[in-house]
């Protein structure tokens, strides 16, 4: 309640003093006046309906003065919907989660819900969606008027995805299918397909053992049936248009989901004649004959192909301009060129604004140049490491980490990555030390830890006062990580440095680079609490195509090893490169990685994460997001393809 007069003191009496002493009798009148007025105005009611608090804490106070509890609260969500109006949702989650909306009147139940909901979903606040869908279940949408159940459905349903429960969020859509003409089927059975595709095989089975309802039973079973991951295309296919046999009255029978619609379409209509144009002699032949293996070796092992019809014409571009090669093969009735890895070849490429045979290059067009119609890029980017290892920094709140990352072209795009990635999660780092092979990294680690600027301000302390003085270094106190961009034979010299110089507890992150791809207990063990991200064809446990490579070939691991992975996943990537191109949620679990496609054209890896541990990777999760925490002290506790 807003204070009287400004000079009023309700816990300093004294104030009045010298009115007492001048006129007591008058004091003792006027005295009662005042409680008599002051009782009166602690239970009168405040006009709310011509207030319009600025911030929460203003429409708290007004609130707090308002003796109709339901008034009270129907203010408090006026202004909440009014900051959401204004895109404030800090400030609508401030009312929403005060303790005054703690126990909304039932009338208001259902308004305060739905304007959570919103705030939660838009402010992506996995915590606060987790308790809000605590307590719901699909058919809570039921609650709301016909012409909100729409809305309240989508926010219902992002926020049981936000809690990491695709399975409800699925089913609360489904139920909207039913109970919302005006929604566009198309729109909302893509939404339902992709929620369905990343519920696990245990929770769909349970579902579908007790699921009642002729759409989600039907919903469940296509789920079952054409989701899984591995399946072949053709499978996929057959797989669709069986369950439009079986369930012709379903919605979705009527309205495939679009990926499920382009999956049966490209089923028929996959690349026959595929040119494998690589480089097979002079400084890249090791890598093209690695790539080549691999393409090959995936393609026996697919038993979808019809080897009658495919034909798969390999190609040496080691000794020829890849423009003139290019019109040559454009000319020979092939469907699909596979290659080439040279990155000035493929920058040949960016002259055309439109190739008219499909081009899956294994490389990267440099940043800004032109990306012809019809061109696709793949390689082992490292760049995509660095993203990964921002988001993994950024999922466990460690937002100021010290980096080492070496000199060159090749260090410059990794920097670049990491950092851009950072500054979008919001963070960034403190220092960045750059070194080459050969440089003093005991001298490199000292300045990257603030070791050497500590030591030199002890040095002027002692010629400021002419005295020897008893010095400890100590290392810079505001670093939460590092990340450790180096080969192996560097990076086991880093690490151990990292402790010498006080920086021991701090976790550190680094790319594929750090590891050489066959366990080596003895020679790691100095990489030991090391945090890196590899390939699935490197960490991956149970791999029918690696087991069967290490039985007939040689040289499938190491480096050598992820280009052979590459080299299958491009045989992969052959067949459904309209899929990741018309479907922006679409993926492949490849040799690589997780494969996904920008909408330039560019396919973008997420790896597996392990940590070294006795000398030895070991499989970790993916982080859950956490709270920020406060700093503490410490923490106890492949390259590209040759240019």
């Amino acid at each position: 309640m807003p204070p009287l007069d400004r000079r009023h003191k309700p816990n300093h009496p004294e104030y009045f003093e010298l009115a007492m002493i001048k006129n007591p009798t008058k004091h003792r009148a006027l005295a009662t006046a005042f409680t008599v007025a002051l009782l009166s105005a602690g239970c009168a009611s405040v006009n709310l309906q011509s207030h319009v608090a600025q911030t929460p804490q203003q429409a708290l106070e007004l609130a707090g003065q308002e003796t109709n509890r339901e008034a009270a609260q129907r203010y408090l969500l006026r202004i909440a919907s009014r900051f959401q109006d204004q895109g404030k949702h800090e400030a609508a989650r401030t009312l929403l989660q005060s303790s005054q909306l703690a126990q909304a009147e039932p009338a208001l139940e259902s308004q305060k819900r739905l304007l959570a909901l919103a705030s939660a979903t838009a402010l992506d606040d996995s915590n606060w969606a987790r308790t809000l869908v605590a307590d719901l279940s699909p058919d809570s949408i039921t609650d709301y008027s016909p012409e909100l159940m729409g809305r309240a459905a989508q926010l219902q349903a992002q926020a049981f995805a936000l809690a990491g429960e695709p399975l409800p969020a699925a089913m609360t859509l489904v139920l909207q299918t039913q109970t919302d003409s005006s929604a566009n089927p198309q729109q909302l059975h893509d939404q339902i397909w992709q929620l369905l595709k990343t519920v696990s095989d245990d929770e769909l089975n349970a579902a579908s053992g007790s699921a009642i309802g002729y759409e989600t039973q039907g919903w469940l079973e296509l789920a079952a049936s054409a989701r899984a991951p591995g399946v072949e295309l053709e499978a996929q296919g057959r797989s669709i248009r069986s369950w439009q046999n079986n369930w012709p009255g379903h919605p979705a029978a009527q309205v495939l989901p679009s990926e499920l619609q382009l999956i049966a379409s490209l089923a028929d209509s996959r690349p026959e004649t595929i040119a494998l144009a690589l480089p097979l002699n002079g400084p890249l032949a090791t890598a093209g004959k690695a790539i080549r293996d691999g393409f090959i070796a995936a393609y026996y092992l697919d038993e979808s192909v019809d080897r009658t019809k495919t034909d798969i014409r390999i190609v040496d571009t080691s000794d020829s301009e890849f423009t003139e090669l290019y019109k040559e093969l454009s000319a020979k009735d092939v469907d699909l060129i596979v290659g080439p890895l040279e990155k000035e070849a493929l920058t040949q490429l960016s002259t055309m604004n439109t190739l008219p045979v499909p081009a899956l290059g294994l490389n990267y067009l440099p940043t800004n140049e032109n990306v012809p119609e019809g061109l696709y890029q793949f390689g082992l980017s490292a760049e995509d490491e660095a993203r990964q290892i921002a988001d993994r920094l950024a999922a466990e709140d460690l937002r100021h980490p010290l980096v080492l990352i070496p000199q060159g072209e090749w260090g410059d795009r990794v920097e670049t990555a990491l950092l851009q990635r950072m500054a979008a999660n919001g963070h960034s780092a403190l220092d960045i030390e750059r070194f080459f092979r050969d440089d003093n990294l005991r001298a490199v680690t000292a300045d990257l830890l603030g070791i050497t600027t500590s030591r030199d301000r002890a040095i002027q302390v002692e010629q400021t006062i002419g005295l020897d003085v008893e010095f400890e270094p100590r290392r810079r106190q505001d670093a939460d990580a590092i990340v450790m961009v180096a080969e192996p034979t560097i990076a086991r010299q880093f690490k151990p440095l990292f402790a010498y110089y006080f920086g021991g507890g701090l976790p550190v992150y680094s790319p594929s680079i750090v590891y050489e791809g066959t366990p080596d207990a003895a020679r790691d063990r100095d990489l030991n609490r090391v945090i890196f991200t590899d390939t699935p064809w490197v960490l991956g446990e149970a791999n029918e195509l690696r087991m069967k490579a290490d039985e007939h070939l040689s040289g499938t691991r190491g480096q050598l090893g992820r280009l052979f992975a590459m080299g299958a996943d491009a045989w992969q990537l052959s067949k459904r490169l309209p899929l990741l191109r018309q479907v922006e949620t679409a993926s492949i679990d490849g040799q690589t990685g997780v494969l996904t496609m920008s909408p330039q054209g560019s396919i973008h890896r997420e790896q597996l994460w392990a940590q070294f541990q006795n000398g030895t990777p070991k499989l970790i999760p993916d982080p859950e997001p956490r709270l920020a925490e406060p700093a503490q002290e410490d923490r106890s506790g492949p390259e590209d393809l040759p240019q």
